[in-house]
């Protein structure tokens, strides 16, 4: 970032193509839209390229665009009703199971966790995303957030509450 404040195009690209994939999974998770992630990530980094002139690098720079992220995306889920779950994994399932009715537990419990998930207050919601998909340290979660390391803990916390209880009956009935 700082070559690109510099005036060297180049290392805006490069800040792209090191970057992209994790702000458009952000913006997938926390949107449920691949499409409109894919709306929001461009966004995310036009903003970035018009503060160029005013980046200071106080934190990492994956921590302030983590934050711009973050950001936009709340920004985009309370201009609209909440509409899609949020997408959980990447798609990609092994296949390990013998019986059919082990791919239906599994896609049920799947679908169970997003819904929980997708019911979490935003800052639960982002929290529980980048520590459990983006596996960021509690440290720069307060960053990306702007909470205190302890206000990550709590939030954290309850999001496991929430979703521990959510998931309860589904957990109950597992054999």
């Amino acid at each position: 970032m700082l070559r690109f404040q510099e005036g060297d195009e180049k290392a805006f690209d490069e800040l792209v193509l090191k970057h992209q994939k994790t702000v458009l999974n952000i913006a997938w998770r926390y949107v449920g839209d691949r499409a409109l992630a894919e709306d929001l990530a461009q966004e995310i980094f036009i903003k970035v390229h018009r503060a160029r002139r005013s980046y200071k690098p106080a934190a990492r720079f994956s921590t302030w665009l983590y934050r711009i992220a973050v950001n936009r995306c709340l920004n985009e889920l309370r201009s609209r009703p909440k509409t899609a779950p949020m997408p959980i994994g990447d798609g990609v399932e092994e296949r390990t199971a013998v019986r059919p009715d082990d791919d239906l537990r599994r896609a049920e419990l799947r679908d169970a966790v997003r819904r929980a998930v997708d019911a979490l207050p935003p800052n639960q919601r982002m929290a529980v995303i980048l520590s459990r998909f983006h596996e960021l340290p509690y440290e720069e979660i307060a960053e990306t957030m702007e909470v205190t390391l302890e206000a990550v803990k709590s939030l954290l916390f309850r999001a496991r509450e929430n979703l521990k209880e959510a998931l309860e009956k589904l957990i109950r009935q597992d054999p």
